[in-house]
């Protein structure tokens, strides 16, 4: 008996019996094993991870469908019209303009296509009085001093582009376009902005009224505090009507996604003028114009064989370079005229109803029917003060000595001083290279030097437009 006690007490275990981890993993594999074996709970399982998994791809779906929701406004953003003037500025990063609700109405946007020295101060000044008007004064201008010595046809994108961010009020374009470390744009760093009624009149500035008709002072305005681009872009968004007038964009194609792009309501007015009055002001003008005049040479296909008009009674002298260059531009400037008068000939869907061509020498003639069809155009109304602004604009007694500044004149007188001023073979280099838009626009070519200096003959004939 005691023998068999105290083999009891010396039984040997095995070391895995003492183990508890190893106990805990033999129950773990006993209940897989269990789970196995009962297919039914596999099942309820697994149909538990495909609820999870319906659900998670359902809430992912929805992220999807409000980031893409999100994208599509930031590009192609909400037009803005008067229902929009009390509402407070919002970033289009804002949530909320997610729900905003639809506008009925958009707003006319118009573009003054035309070149240098057409008249296109004045006109452009036609629109910058009217007290419905958002008007800017060739914003393209910083596009061509950033990117100097670009030639002039690699620059249409660009200013297409800047015209599209433009027309929906975003201003922040032109930071695109400053000097490295120089300081934030503001509302008198852009061209042309001391003359601009919007920026010179209240709420931006006091000195001005927008609804009081009246050329600015640039002297006055340079002396108005500068305002952030931000206030000028929430200023914008008050206007039912955005005009911008440009001599940069060469030619009316280039202007086609724009207005085929059913977010905007582009129209465009092409202000020409005869180009051997343009040829003889941008001579009369050519040292300020020495930048633009070298970028638009450049654009000239250099397979073309060009032989010059040469006088050979005439000495050279100091000034034929810059001659030269001037009349020069004119042989891209017509060609790229004439590609927007085939258009508009045989207008294609996105610039039917959308195109009026106005010439300089109609305006000046009769400028208060001029106006009228002008603004009916762009869906404007006129009044009597900015009848009397055109009237007396175009009725001075005198000539103006700055090519660059609007002022009162003698209109037609100034549309014809060409035909006394420059030479018959000027003349012919010009009629050389404008001969179809000269034909198109209903401008007579002359054939000898008398002829052009008989004033008694008019050489304007109807368009054909």
């Amino acid at each position: 008996m005691r023998g068999k006690q105290y083999h009891r007490q010396l039984k040997l275990t095995a070391p895995w019996e003492n183990d508890v981890g190893y106990w805990r993993k033999l129950k773990t594999h006993r209940n897989h094993t269990k789970i196995i074996a009962q297919p039914g709970i596999v099942m309820k399982v697994l149909r538990r991870k495909r609820i999870v998994l319906f659900i998670a791809y359902f809430f992912l779906l929805v992220l999807t469908m409000l980031n893409l929701a999100n994208y599509k406004w930031t590009k192609v953003p909400q037009q803005c019209n008067h229902q929009m003037r009390s509402a407070s500025y919002q970033g289009r990063s804002d949530i909320r303009f997610l729900y905003r609700p639809s506008l009925a109405k958009k707003r006319q946007l118009v573009y003054v296509l035309t070149t240098w020295r057409s008249g296109s101060s004045f006109f452009g000044e036609l629109f910058n009085q009217h007290p419905e008007v958002f008007f800017l004064y060739e914003p393209m201008w910083h596009i061509w001093q950033k990117l100097y010595p670009g030639d002039a046809v690699s620059l249409q994108g660009a200013a297409r582009d800047m015209l599209s961010s433009l027309y929906r009020c975003d201003l922040s374009v032109f930071q695109l376009y400053n000097s490295p470390g120089g300081k934030n744009f503001t509302s008198l760093g852009l061209f042309g902005a001391s003359l601009n009624k919007v920026v010179c009149s209240y709420p931006l500035c006091s000195a001005y009224r927008k609804e009081v008709v009246g050329m600015v002072d640039d002297k006055v305005c340079k002396k108005c505090p500068p305002q952030s681009l931000r206030l000028l872009e929430e200023e914008c968004l008050k206007y039912s009507t955005i005009v911008i007038k440009g001599v940069r964009i060469l030619d009316v194609n280039v202007l086609a996604p724009l207005m085929e792009d059913p977010s905007l309501d582009v129209k465009v007015v092409h202000l020409v003028r005869d180009p051997r009055a343009v040829a003889n002001s941008r001579i009369k003008s050519r040292h300020g114009l020495i930048r633009e005049n070298l970028q638009v040479v450049r654009s000239r296909d250099p397979k073309l064989r060009r032989i010059p008009f040469v006088d050979p009674n005439h000495k050279a002298n100091k000034k034929d370079g810059s001659d030269y260059h001037s009349i020069g531009a004119m042989e891209v400037i017509c060609d790229r005229t004439s590609r927007t008068l085939r258009t508009a000939l045989n207008p294609p869907s996105w610039l039917k109803g959308k195109y009026m061509a106005v010439r300089y020498e109609d305006l000046v003639e009769n400028p208060v029917k001029i106006l009228r069809n002008i603004y009916r155009f762009a869906n404007l109304t006129t009044n009597h003060d900015i009848e009397s602004f055109a009237l007396n604009m175009t009725g001075g007694s005198s000539s103006s000595s700055k090519p660059f500044i609007v002022s009162s004149r003698n209109a037609t007188q100034a549309a014809s001083a060409w035909r006394t001023v420059l030479s018959i073979q000027q003349i012919k280099q010009v009629e050389d290279y404008c001969h179809h838009s000269m034909a198109v626009l209903g401008y007579d070519r002359v054939r000898t030097a008398g002829e052009a200096k008989d004033l008694s003959k008019s050489l304007l004939t109807v368009s054909k437009l």
